[in-house]
């Protein structure tokens, strides 16, 4: 094992025991919460160092990034998820190689997914992005305007939306990321009665390398670490 394998697979098992304590304490299992792997900032080297010790969840920020590595790595098995912002020039590219977009981020992206769907006769599996914090930078859904489309998402007849992606504060520290991420439960909560079958909001997709465990604490499906998992 090369020295960077050795400390990618030791770093991983040390986020999962941190995963793990933390559904421990939320009441829940291990493997309720699924890790996904960010590699905005690493390469090839280090995705097959992390799939070799067990992770195949990879999150990638860029369609471009994204393309160039589904290519290079065709043969090993990853699940790959769009994490980041996606434009609609990119979507037909993009979402065949997904098996997740966690950056759902405005009705016309969904609504340019959909038309992809039925040109292809394929679903495709992304999440709302909310805008939970109110950050200026961040994209996303406000929760009042996710509010009153939820119950209108059932005209996406090619999207299955599987849940919320948001993200904490850049600012206030860990008591405020689990603020933001009690919003996101909660916002979650407040939708599931209305909406359509199209839309289930079972997972929750909050917290990175600094608050991925406040974030499960607080009721998170999938937390996205990268730095942590490469330092």
């Amino acid at each position: 094992m090369t020295d960077l394998a050795r400390r990618i697979s030791n770093n991983l098992s040390e986020i999962r025991e941190r995963i793990a304590a933390a559904a421990e304490r939320s009441g829940r299992k291990a493997n309720e919460i699924t890790l996904v792997a960010v590699t905005k900032y690493v390469g090839v080297d280090e995705i097959l160092a992390l799939v070799e010790a067990g992770c195949q969840d990879i999150g990638e920020s860029r369609p471009q990034e994204l393309w160039h590595k589904v290519d290079v790595l065709s043969d090993r098995p990853i699940r790959w998820h769009m994490i980041g912002h996606l434009q609609r020039n990119k979507v037909r590219r993009t979402v065949p190689l997904a098996h997740l977009i966690h950056s759902g981020d405005s009705e016309r992206l969904f609504e340019a997914i959909n038309q992809f769907g039925q040109e292809e006769s394929t679903n495709s599996r992304v999440l709302l992005e909310v805008n939970v914090s109110g950050d200026q930078s961040k994209h996303g859904f406000t929760p009042e305007t996710l509010k009153e489309l939820v119950p209108r998402l059932d005209r996406l007849t090619h999207v299955e939306i599987h849940g919320l992606m948001g993200m904490a504060s850049l600012t206030g520290g860990v008591e405020q990321a689990r603020l933001d991420f009690c919003r996101l439960r909660d916002l979650r909560d407040e939708l599931q009665p209305r909406c359509p079958a199209n839309v289930a909001l079972n997972e929750l997709s909050m917290g990175m390398s600094r608050d991925f465990e406040v974030a499960i604490e607080e009721g998170a499906t999938m937390v996205r670490v990268g730095s942590a998992l490469f330092e």
